[in-house]
């Protein structure tokens, strides 16, 4: 007798919770949620087609509000006969056209009520959180039943160890039988996650179902993104009806409670110190906390205000990135033999109050110092020496009272002496003297080229000689020729002279010859 007074207790609840709902959408199902459901419907001899369809028709009504997605909700069927078949995979629908095609395209299998094999594949494969096609590691798993209470098998030691496992378990049954079995395999509480309804009457159950559903998976994490030393951005899932309530966004340093009353956009002390509010329509996803303290903890909490629902406060704690002071980079932007362009970043001129630059020779020369202003990015340092390596160093000292520094190695350019007095003396016929004085310091040799028949043919000759030589002999040249010398130095030629020889004849082969003189 007890056993029928609950059973009539359940069926009369669900019946007063829905008939002034029925056929409602709330908003706040699209993007409300994450985690995977999976379906287990019982497709076996013992239900009729015409049930069957009742039953393919109520799935896609309860999934159609949701937001589907790798990031929402996935939606996995197994149905249930002789043998269990897998329908589809979490991973297999993403949008609502994909999911309802695939559903109201799923055909009955019939035969036995083989529950115990469905659930052992269920266990072992679909909900194995990180599994090759099963469930996300970290994210709520749900398992919704289907059946028509027709021998449900030995179900209760599968569904326990489901629910040891994390899994959340639901149940929908079409007949009024076993009772007490599908009581102990749900996920307490029963009259939130087990519904006894007649197959025609389906339909009053929808919202009671999907919002048990949604309290399960619920993404009502609040989480923080793009935090700087003094701002971070607060994200949530909406969990208001569009255009209806506000969010009240409470937050100070850890430690200072986010209670207390305040006006908009005012600060509140309480107990523990000072914390802020802001409110944001109910629309809103995102709010961005500014003005904040340096490496710093803070708590914020979230309170979704509403007239028609009571709705958790969600609270995130997170601590701001110390500040960034500059100098973060230094560099050398133009280099010649005597001078050097500096440059550094970022500039900070309200927190800044001057940059100094020393610079000094390696490994132990004269350290020079010059200083710059709050919005000054760049100097340059002149009369330095040639082919020599330097540290620079800029520093910053900050409003604070802190310093900053960044030191860089550069090296100044060789110096290049351009070549002076190059000569040509016409020796005998097509026989040229050429000539030129040197004496430069770091000097690495000369280059001599010469362009044959004044450049028209084409042919190009080349010849290095050492430090030591200031002339050399070019024989067998055509009637005019072009010869220059360039000084060859470390790590470049320096500026040469070019000069046209005029020789004799053209009556011999051409080519070169040459000596050195001191």
């Amino acid at each position: 007798m007890e056993r029928w007074i609950a059973l009539t207790f359940v069926l009369v609840g669900v019946l007063l919770r829905t008939t002034d709902t029925q056929n409602t959408t709330p908003e706040t199902v699209l993007n409300c949620c994450e985690g995977d459901v999976l379906f287990l419907l019982d497709s076996s001899g013992s239900v009729s087609s015409y049930e069957y369809s009742r039953m393919i028709r109520f799935l896609s009504d309860l999934l159609q509000p949701f937001s589907l997605g790798p990031d929402q909700v996935r939606v996995a069927l197994l149905q249930v006969g002789s043998e269990p078949r897998l329908e589809f995979l979490f991973e297999a629908h993403s949008t609502q056209q994909s999911l309802q095609g695939a559903l109201l395209g799923t055909r009955q299998l019939r035969g036995d009520t083989n529950t115990e094999a469905a659930l052992r594949l269920a266990q072992d494969w679909v909900l194995v959180p990180g599994g090759v096609g099963g469930a996300r590691v970290g994210l709520p798993r749900v398992l919704v039943w289907l059946t028509d209470g027709v021998q449900p098998g030995e179900v209760e030691g599968p569904m326990a160890n489901l629910r040891q496992e994390g899994v959340a378990v639901l149940v929908v049954s079409t007949g009024h039988g076993n009772y007490q079995v599908l009581r102990r395999v749900v996920t307490p509480p029963a009259d939130s996650h087990l519904y006894f309804v007649d197959i025609d009457d389906m339909s009053i159950i929808t919202k009671d179902l999907r919002d048990a559903i949604i309290e399960l998976i619920r993404a009502e994490r609040l989480q923080v993104r793009d935090v700087t030393s003094s701002s971070a951005v607060l994200q949530w899932r909406p969990v208001l009806s569009g255009g209806t309530g506000f969010y009240d966004i409470r937050f100070g340093p850890f430690g200072t409670g986010g209670g207390g009353e305040g006006g908009h956009g005012t600060s509140t002390s309480t107990s523990g110190g000072q914390f802020r509010r802001m409110f944001r329509p109910g629309d809103s996803t995102w709010a961005e906390l500014t003005d904040l303290q340096q490496d710093t903890t803070y708590t914020a909490t979230l309170v979704p205000e509403s007239n028609l629902d009571f709705l958790k406060p969600l609270s995130v704690t997170f601590t701001t990135l110390p500040e960034v002071l500059s100098p973060t980079m230094v560099t050398v932007s133009e280099s010649s033999a005597s001078s050097v362009t500096v440059s550094w970043g970022p500039l900070q001129p309200n927190s800044v109050r001057r940059y100094q630059v020393e610079y000094g020779s390696l490994p132990r020369g004269e350290v020079q110092i010059v200083t710059a202003g709050p919005d000054q990015n760049s100097m340059v340092l002149y009369h330095l020496r040639a082919d020599t390596d330097y540290l620079i160093t800029v520093s910053a000292l900050h409003s604070s009272g802190k310093e900053r520094a960044m030191s860089i190695r550069v090296c100044t350019q060789e110096e290049l002496p351009a070549l002076k007095d190059l000569e040509l003396t016409t020796v005998g016929s097509h026989a040229v003297q050429v000539s030129w004085r040197g004496g430069v310091e770091g000097l690495r040799g000369y280059w001599v080229s010469w362009e044959e028949g004044g450049g028209f043919s084409g042919h190009t000759s080349s010849l290095y000689l050492p430090p030591s030589s200031l002339s050399t002999l070019l024989t067998h040249l055509p009637p005019t020729s072009r010869i220059c010398v360039s000084p060859v130095y470390r790590t470049a030629r320096g500026e040469g002279l070019c000069c046209t020889a005029q020789t004799y004849s053209d009556a011999e082969p051409w080519g070169y010859s040459s000596y050195t003189s001191a």
